[in-house]
């Protein structure tokens, strides 16, 4: 069954970091056709300004991408099959990617991030994408294939699961066992991270979901509207996790943890 990946990267002072997210994820799952939504919210660090010099305007038509180690990126409005074609060597140069920036004016928050992502998106499959290097693309392979195969309708990576796992901050271990052991029990689930960056899910899973949340609350309140209903079939795939410090830029506080704790009891009882 054909059908389309919408990657949705949220993006904050990012600069270090998104050229090579970004050629990562147009190197990812070669054979399914991607397009790729950037929002950057609000970013003073220069990487709006290196989004706009290397893509151009691509609000509202999107721009079609490619990168290749010979010509790095190359932005083009050419049908697909004109960028494509013989490089020197013989090979096949990649297929290029529908690929669209967004900008916020101002800071708003990962997920209000998420839901301009969400709403410009075209997808028949979402995927969430943080926009440092703490995830790798090439383990979307078999996020992806079970949803494909039609086993589920959404699909949670873990870092848990016995893949490379950087060991930074027992204090945010326990703070996301704490938080998944929660809902677990208030939904009868059995999903070891919540608080993971990777969930790729069907368009009709988004589709009944009224998400508000416009910071890092949109882990607890998708999970809990999705896994309360009992409705949709869920996965998890076990991750690689190449952690940040905070002084290589990870944003996450102690703070969003305990309003995590809050938002479990709002959103269960709002049902």
């Amino acid at each position: 069954m054909w059908m389309k990946l919408s990657v949705i990267i949220p993006c904050y002072n990012e600069r270090p970091y998104i050229d090579e997210v970004l050629r990562r994820v147009v190197s990812a799952l070669p054979q399914v056709e991607k397009e790729i939504i950037v929002v950057d919210d609000g970013s003073t660090d220069g990487t709006r300004e290196w989004l706009m010099k290397t893509f151009g305007d691509t609000n509202p038509h999107p721009a079609l991408v490619v990168w290749t180690e010979e010509k790095g990126w190359q932005v083009c409005l050419k049908p697909f099959e004109e960028m494509q074609g013989q490089k020197g060597d013989g090979t096949v140069t990649p297929q290029p990617c529908s690929l669209r920036v967004i900008f916020h004016e101002r800071n708003r928050g990962k997920g209000a991030a998420l839901r301009t992502g969400f709403a410009a998106a075209t997808g028949d499959v979402l995927v969430i994408q943080d926009a440092d290097l703490e995830y790798d693309p090439r383990d979307w392979e078999e996020m992806w294939q079970l949803i494909a195969d039609g086993y589920a309708d959404v699909v949670y990576g873990s870092r848990f699961y016995g893949k490379p796992h950087r060991a930074l901050y027992f204090h945010h271990y326990l703070g996301n066992k704490l938080i998944s052991t929660l809902i677990n029990l208030l939904c009868d689930v059995t999903l070891s991270d919540i608080e993971v960056c990777y969930k790729m899910f069907r368009r009709e899973v988004l589709d009944t979901l009224t998400l508000t949340c416009d910071d890092f609350g949109f882990e607890v309140e998708f999970t809990v509207k999705v896994a309360k209903p009992k409705r949709w079939r869920i996965y998890e795939v076990g991750i690689r996790y190449y952690g940040r410090t905070y002084a290589e830029g990870k944003k996450i506080k102690w703070k969003d943890g305990l309003k995590a704790l809050w938002y479990i009891i709002k959103f269960w009882l709002k049902g």
